[in-house]
This record gives C-alpha cells, structure tokens and sequence, in this order.
C-alpha cells in the first residue's frame, strides 16, 4: 500500500508512451555544442582554445566557485568555434564550445576506484572532479550539496524515483536495467554523508520499479516506498514530508530538516564517476510525443543536437506545434532543434496541436481552483494578479519565492491563465529590483 500524499496536486494524463522502450545509446554526434553553464552557479573557466584537439572524457572547462561544476568533452575532436550564443535554459549569453568529432571515442578516464576504504573527502573530490551535478532537472552540482555545513547533520537520504512528470520515463527504464548500479551509487553517497537512514521513494505506477530497487536496495539496509501517483511528488519538499513528515521551512533547505535528495539517475552518475573513472559527459533522457515517430529511451552526449535526436528516433510525424526539453509541467519550449541538451535535459518532448491546445485566455473568475491545488499552500490566482500589476513587494510577502513552479495552477485553470509564466517574471524582476537598491 502507499503511504500518505500531501495536500493539493493534480492528476494530469500521464501518457507514459515510453516506459516499455528498453534504453539505447545514441549514435556519436559528429558535433556538440557546449554551453559552459551546464548547472547551478557560477559558470566554469574554459580551458581549451579554437583548434586544439580533445579526448573523450578531457576536462575543458574548470570550476570557478563554490557553485560550480567542471565540464568536460564528451567526444574525441578538435575545438572548432568558441562563440557566444543565448542560453535557452537560463535565458542570458553564454560561451559556447564546438567540438567536431574527428573519429571514435579516445578516452581520459579518471583512476578507477575501489571507494570501500576511501575517505568521504576523496569520494566527494572525484564527483566534484567529474563535474556531477543532479539530474532531475535542477542540476545543482552534487558536491556541494554532499558538503553540508558542520552545524547541518543529515540523518536521512531519500532517493528520488518518483518521476512524477507525464511523458517522462527514463528514471523507470534507469530502475529496471540497471538498478544495482544505482544502489552502488547511493551507498557511496550514503558513504559520504555518514551512512544516514536511506528512503528511496517510487510512485505506484512503477511497482516493477520498485520490487526491481527493493531486490538489490533492501539487503543493504534501504527502505523503498511506492508513493501516491500524484503530480508533483517528485517536488523535494513534498518528497520529504511524505516520507518523513518533515516541512522545509519557507526559504529554507532540505538540509534545514536533516536531509539531503538525489536523483537515481544522479547515483548512477555518481557510481560511473567514483568505480568506472567516468565524468559526467553523457546523460538519459525520454524522447517522445504525438510529434515524433519512435518514443525511445536514450543515453546521449551532452551537447548532442535536438535534431539528431529526433532523427534517430524517426523525426517528425503528424502536426507538430511545441518541442519541449524536459517534462511538460516545468520544461522550457525551445525555438528550434539546432540547440544542444545540457546536463540538466531529463526529455525531448514533440508535442502536437491536440497535445498542447490551452484555449483561449480569459479574465480570472476566482474559482479557486488553483488554490486547492496549489502544493504550497499558496495562493496563485493572488500572485498572479499581483506580479501582473507590479505589486512585486506585495507579491513577495505573500510567497512569491514559495512558489515552486510546477504548474499545477495553470494546468487546472479554466480561465486558460498561465500563473506560472508571470511568477517567474515576479521572481526576476523582484531580485533585480533587490539588486539595484543595494
């Protein structure tokens, strides 16, 4: 039975239309695009120049603060262009490095380890080296955040297999193929943190994931529970009360109730890192959507093109409106397929007119619906209205920055208003004025 769920979500169409496509590797690209900011944070130094040649697995950009993370090739080549483009994620300039690959993988590994006898400041040197950072879309380095504050002591990891997202589905098929990395992968974090209690949460729509996680988790100590399937439980808040009946205070951290969240995927990149001696240069992701001809499961190079993955899962069919990296409750459109994926990119979603027909916009009418779904307890028909007028310190005491994102509000909205798009225009625009006063 699953255990209890928290107040509000909602149940939107879950369309798992590739959660039975076994994982399969994506061809070389012959070109990457690297964006340096590949996480949360400070971007890295470049440290390679136009014309050099790289290895696979050779770092070519280097950390530059405390929230940062390396980057490295993630295909044998030479350095073709060093050029500013905007950042479809983060929306600002960023340097970008063209590698084109000139033949097969030549690889740079790190030193294999045996992390057993290792110390916690090794380990958490060589996740930092192979610039691991949290695959569930934040992509907040992994380092930093297995380096809690002295006055911070974590009695809990929880693992996140929730995959709450519709369409997305490559943390299931990761569950099912190759679950005894993934354990591997959190010991070495639990390793880290002091060996804490591990809660490894799982919605009920995956119980093959679950008895699959519970085969290799359980005899190491590691509770699994299957979770209410619920949109957003994934959400790192809600996963902790859930499974621990702990509140993240407002503006405050897992870390503030004792516990630290990672991703499956992310302990699978962890395990890569610390015994294979592999850095972060190829990720999993779902491709799908009523707009492309084969739903598939893929491991693919960083900065790999969106159009050569569309074209190796069939390319395009029917009346294709939206491409969307990630899910499609927080993933951000894109313009075109020409831009690459980034560490962060959990999806490529094609969406058709039928998928993604919203209506037409029409005026508030204080049903209330967004607030009984709201996960947060907020109230997002106010914070609409308050950023839409620029009433952003009014906005801001009444839990502008509590707000999440998920996107439940605008899913349920009858009006077809898009709370979210102009909270998160109240969060920018809220921090720049900050900035300037100071």
């Amino acid at each position: 039975m699953p255990i209890s769920t928290f107040k509000g979500g909602i149940h939107p169409p879950y369309r798992k239309l590739s959660k039975d496509e076994k994982i399969e590797f994506a061809p070389l690209p012959d070109r990457v695009f690297l964006f340096l900011t590949q996480s949360a944070g400070a971007p890295p130094k470049r440290l390679v120049e136009q014309g050099q040649d790289v290895k696979t697995g050779q770092k070519i950009a280097e950390i530059s603060g405390f929230i940062s993370s390396n980057l490295h090739s993630p295909i044998t080549g030479v350095v073709r262009e060093i050029k500013k483009m905007t950042h479809h994620i983060y929306g600002k300039p960023d340097e970008v490095i063209v590698i084109e690959r000139t033949g097969e993988d030549e690889w740079e590994k790190m030193e294999e380890m045996d992390w057993k006898d290792l110390e916690s400041k090794v380990i958490i040197e060589r996740i930092k080296e192979a610039g691991i950072v949290g695959l569930g879309g934040a992509a907040f380095p992994t380092h930093v955040k297995l380096t809690p504050p002295k006055d911070k002591k974590i009695d809990t990891l929880i693992i996140n297999g929730a995959e709450c997202e519709p369409y997305l589905t490559i943390d299931h098929r990761l569950m099912l193929e190759k679950a005894e990395e993934i354990v591997e992968g959190i010991r070495i974090i639990s390793k880290v943190l002091g060996n804490p209690r591990v809660m490894i949460g799982i919605e009920d729509n995956k119980m093959d994931a679950v008895d699959e996680m519970k085969k290799h988790a359980e005899k190491y100590g590691m509770e699994v529970f299957p979770l209410k399937t619920k949109y957003p439980q994934g959400s790192e808040k809600h996963l902790i009360k859930v499974l621990t009946g702990r509140e993240v205070p407002s503006g405050g951290l897992p870390l503030d109730v004792g516990v630290v969240v990672q991703n499956v995927g992310t302990a699978l990149a962890v395990k890569e890192a610390v015994v294979n001696g592999k850095p972060l240069i190829e990720r999993g992701l779902t491709i799908t959507g009523g707009g492309v001809k084969e739903k598939k499961n893929v491991v693919a190079r960083i900065g790999t093109q969106i159009e050569d993955l569309i074209n190796f899962a069939g390319g395009f069919v029917g009346n294709v409106k939206r491409i969307v990296l990630g899910g499609p409750m927080m993933g951000i459109a894109i313009p075109n397929t020409t831009l690459p994926i980034v560490k962060g990119t959990s999806g490529i979603l094609v969406l058709t007119e039928e998928e993604i027909d919203r209506g037409v916009k029409r005026n508030c009418i204080n049903c209330g619906r967004c607030v009984e779904v709201c996960p947060m307890n907020l109230m997002p028909n106010r914070l609409y209205k308050l950023t839409y007028m620029k009433r952003y310190d009014q906005a801001y005491e009444e839990g502008l920055f509590d707000c999440i994102e998920c996107g439940s509000c605008t899913y349920i909205c009858p009006s077809k208003i898009d709370h979210v798009k102009f909270i998160k225009l109240g969060k920018r625009v809220y921090s720049a004025l900050r900035r300037g006063k100071k």
